[in-house]
């Protein structure tokens, strides 16, 4: 950023409340000296996201940001590039992250957030203004198009506080709770988000009004709705939003989500998607104002149904399901300019290409072939497609997608850092499941990899439970990472994953201990038959559904494993029943309660319990969770280890008393890092093995 527009950022109180308390985080330094991808390299890799092509298509918005191990926190910056490839340029620099960009006047300014707050600075990054000043601050935001009005994402009130009970009592903290959904994934619910509407008038917002007033709904939904779930007409007319207009008990058991359209002159409300009794997410306006799409689930209560394509005709009210013959869910849509198509993400095989379909015909088309993923869609007003790309050996960057097809790469992020590493290779392979099918499995070899050598290997249990074993990168579970440190990794696309067809998505509900644990025994089988793979030092990993998988699998795997290490897993389903917050999702996928007994399908959920089979453990364990996670209680992690030393079972618990159901923080990262090939190492790589045996 110029030293102009610095002095405007600080004339305006700073980019952030915090900002004198902090220091810029700026590309970190990393010099290899061995090749190895490893921690240290992981967490020196900028990650880009947000892409946002310019409305005239010759420019691209987005950001980057670093971790600072040292500072334990992250920073993003903005930056911006020729559609091209060419001329990439960083203008924000600041100790506060910038968040939800987005081009104005048809790419003269910019708008984003910064320290909670709204900001406008020029493309080139001059002259940065903060745009109102919002107690307590928001959490996104939207500029309608004709740039004379905002949406806001803001939190407000829900429930009583002590003090409004007893205000004779300040200091007391106790909560008085009477209906369910009084915690969420890490928060005890104290406040829900808003969409708030306000006129924008030179620097400052006026005329601010919530257009929920006195409702105790959220919009967008925890936890993890955001701005995606906000969109404006293209005449400025009107606005959508989503929202589950439901609490307490009623809430806990659903997922039926509607689309609300609120106009700005006479401030009604209308529900478009009524009946309609699924999640419905992510509105999108057509260019020309005709029609709005979204994403919609079919099923109250099973939140990983098939996302369908709708599109409503706003001058008939006729709706349409436009992948009623396609038979696999769709992750993100963005209208083609022509209002003919649309273009979408899906997964497909085991990796999420780029597709098209036609508005009148519903014809499918692949827009781009992948061996890896696509992540984002912003649209050029020529069709050409701005996204993220990324692979199990490669994090995001920035590609074009011109309308004949061709891809070009904008963005080599983390060229220094990945030049100086060997990264290992990823492979496809065709595995027979005990009913027959073909079960894609991705198989990660370590670098330099040489089938004379016999090497240790880590089974992937996937979370989810129904989420893709795609060509995806995680800072946490980084198959690079694990292969690196001379492991090959074995990561099924098990029944229950999306990407195969609905019935192979569909098959995990109600029979979690089931046949997708008997695809990751096949997983495992098929590799033990390679020369190469040493069969007595195989370990299994998870977290979440995946950390239940690794329970479960300790009970039940017949010498296959010689290590375990389950994250955030579900230990005791009964208890997990009570534990949980989101009851819609432990009925679909439990069957129900564990006291309805003339439910064959709960009760065999429960009575299949990874804890009922702890007779059986007999191999070493590590298992971690974070005290913040309300969606599976730390109390389980606690129950499996106690249950492991009380059986004798070598094990090691690490508890997070700052993190949630993921661990987020810098330092915390690169602990769990060191602490999960800590005890592989000890017990799949043969020296240790061996050393640790003759003790």
């Amino acid at each position: 950023m110029t030293a102009a527009a610095m002095t405007a950022l600080a004339s305006c109180g700073g980019a952030s409340t915090e900002s004198t308390d902090l220091t810029m985080i700026d590309k970190p330094d990393f010099t290899s000296v061995d090749r190895v991808f490893g921690v240290e390299a992981l967490e020196a890799l900028g990650r880009v996201t947000e892409p946002q092509v310019s409305p005239d298509g010759k420019k691209v918005l987005y950001g980057i940001s670093y971790e600072s191990v040292d500072e334990n926190r992250s920073n993003r910056d903005l930056y911006v590039i020729n559609i091209d490839g060419t001329d990439p340029v960083r203008i924000t620099s600041t100790p506060s992250s910038e968040n939800n960009a987005c081009w104005l006047d048809e790419g003269k300014r910019i708008a984003y957030l910064s320290g909670g707050q709204l900001w406008i600075m020029n493309a080139d990054g001059t002259a940065a203004q903060q745009i109102g000043n919002i107690e307590g601050g928001i959490d996104g935001f939207r500029i309608s198009p004709d740039g004379l009005h905002v949406v806001m994402i803001k939190q407000v009130k829900y429930g009583r506080t002590a003090q409004e009970i007893y205000p004779d009592l300040p200091k007391a903290t106790g909560r008085v709770i009477d209906d369910l959904m009084y915690k969420h994934w890490d928060e005890w619910v104290t406040t829900v988000p808003h969409p708030f509407v306000a006129d924008i008038d030179g620097n400052e917002l006026i005329n601010i009004r919530d257009i929920m007033q006195d409702e105790p709904y959220e919009a967008p939904m925890k936890p993890f709705g955001g701005i995606e779930s906000l969109a404006w007409a293209p005449d400025s007319k009107s606005l959508v939003y989503v929202s589950r207009k439901k609490t307490g008990m009623e809430y806990a058991l659903s997922t039926n989500s509607d689309l609300y359209r609120y106009d700005l002159a006479t401030g009604k409300t209308d529900n478009l998607t009524e009946g309609m009794m699924g999640y419905d997410t992510a509105p999108v306006f057509s260019p020309d104002g005709t029609k709005l799409a979204w994403l919609s689930m079919e099923h109250d209560g099973y939140e990983s149904d098939k996302n369908r394509i709708f599109v409503l005709d706003l001058a008939t009210g006729e709706k349409t399901d436009l992948t009623a013959d396609w038979d696999y869910t769709v992750d993100a849509i963005a209208w083609h300019p022509s209002c003919k198509s649309l273009f979408f993400l899906a997964p497909l095989g085991g990796v999420i290409p780029v597709f098209s379909i036609d508005v009148e015909s519903h014809e499918v088309k692949v827009v781009a072939e992948a061996q890896a993923d696509y992540a984002d869609l912003s649209v050029a007003p020529d069709g050409t497609l701005v996204t993220m790309c990324h692979s199990m050996i490669a994090p995001n960057d920035i590609y074009s997608i011109s309308p004949a097809g061709e891809q070009k790469r904008l963005t080599d992020v983390n060229a220094d850092v990945l030049s100086q590493v060997d990264m290992p290779k990823v492979e496809k392979r065709m595995v027979k499941t005990t009913d027959g099918k073909e079960m894609t499995t991705w198989v990660i070899y370590p670098p330099h990899f040489d089938p004379a050598k016999t090497y240790p290997a880590i089974l992937y249990c996937q979370g989810g439970p129904q989420q893709a074993v795609s060509q995806f990168w995680s800072y946490r579970w980084n198959f690079a990472l694990m292969a690196s440190q001379g492991y090959i990794v074995i990561a099924p696309n098990r029944r229950g994953l999306p990407g195969f067809g609905t019935e192979w998505n569909a098959q995990i509900s109600g029979d979690y201990p089931g046949q997708n644990m008997r695809d990751y025994l096949s997983a495992v089988d098929d590799m033990k038959r390679e020369s190469y793979v040493d069969a007595d030092h195989i370990g299994a990993v998870g977290a979440s559904y995946g950390g239940f998988s690794v329970y479960w699998l300790a009970g039940h795997h017949d010498g296959r494993f010689a290590a375990f290490i389950a994250h955030a897993g579900i230990f005791n389903t009964e208890a997990q029943y009570l534990e949980t917050e989101e009851m819609w999702f432990a009925n679909w996928d439990l069957g129900g309660p564990f006291w309805d007994k003339d439910n064959a399908v709960a009760q065999r959920s429960f009575a299949l319990s990874p804890h009922r089979a702890v007779d059986k453990w007999d191999t070493p364990i590590m298992i971690t969770h974070g005290e913040y996670d309300f969606r599976i209680l730390s109390s389980q992690g606690e129950m499996a280890f106690n249950a492991a030393r009380l059986r004798g079972v070598p094990a090691e618990m690490v508890i997070f008393p700052d993190e949630n159901h993921w661990i987020l923080k810098p330092q915390n990262a690169v602990m769990w890092q060191r602490l999960f090939f800590r005890w592989l190492d000890r017990w799949l790589k043969t020296d240790a093995t061996t050393a640790e045996t003759s003790k």
